[in-house]
């Protein structure tokens, strides 16, 4: 009785995942970004390749090199240009945008018929596998732009405290 059941999952956990991150998002519009902020979800997931270990979860190299590509040279891009930070204060915040929200369920939905399509030609194990090295690659350049950008934002403020600095010395 359990098995018939099972049949929902593949469209039913990225829903829910969706959902998940939608939330998560809205929460961190709320906080300061911080470089822990940044880094930990992509190496949280990275945990993920142990997956890998199991026989029939594994994908050919040209599947998973291509899976990856897409995601990081196409997928990401939306989501970079959709992510802005900014100083507020003495911190750096992630502007709230609509566009990203637009966007990640559009990534759901494009995912959900992909999803569809490469499980006729793959096994499902395989298929999660090969939509995790998707995310992967998705998620690894969009949050390595942000830290780049995060970088960027601190530089810049360090150099405005310092030419403040300068200019407040006392012997001018």
């Amino acid at each position: 009785m359990i098995l018939p059941a099972l049949k929902f999952l593949p469209v039913v956990a990225p829903v829910v995942g969706g959902t998940a991150v939608l939330a998560w998002r809205i929460r961190e519009t709320r906080t300061p970004v911080t470089v822990r902020k940044i880094v930990i979800p992509p190496l949280g997931m990275s945990t993920g390749f142990f997956m890998f270990v199991r026989p029939e979860m594994r994908i050919p190299w040209l599947l998973a090199l291509g899976a990856f590509a897409f995601g990081a040279l196409v997928l990401s891009i939306p989501l970079e240009r959709t992510s802005s930070l900014e100083r507020q204060g003495d911190v750096v915040m992630m502007r709230r945008s609509n566009g990203f929200m637009v966007i990640l369920l559009v990534l759901l939905a494009l995912r959900l018929l992909l999803h569809d399509y490469v499980g006729h030609l793959l096994p499902p194990l395989q298929t999660g596998a090969l939509f995790f090295v998707l995310a992967f690659g998705m998620i690894l350049r969009w949050r390595a732009a942000m830290y780049f950008k995060y970088r960027r934002l601190v530089a810049e403020d360090g150099a405005a405290q310092g030419a403040v600095a300068v200019d407040a010395s006392p012997g001018d």
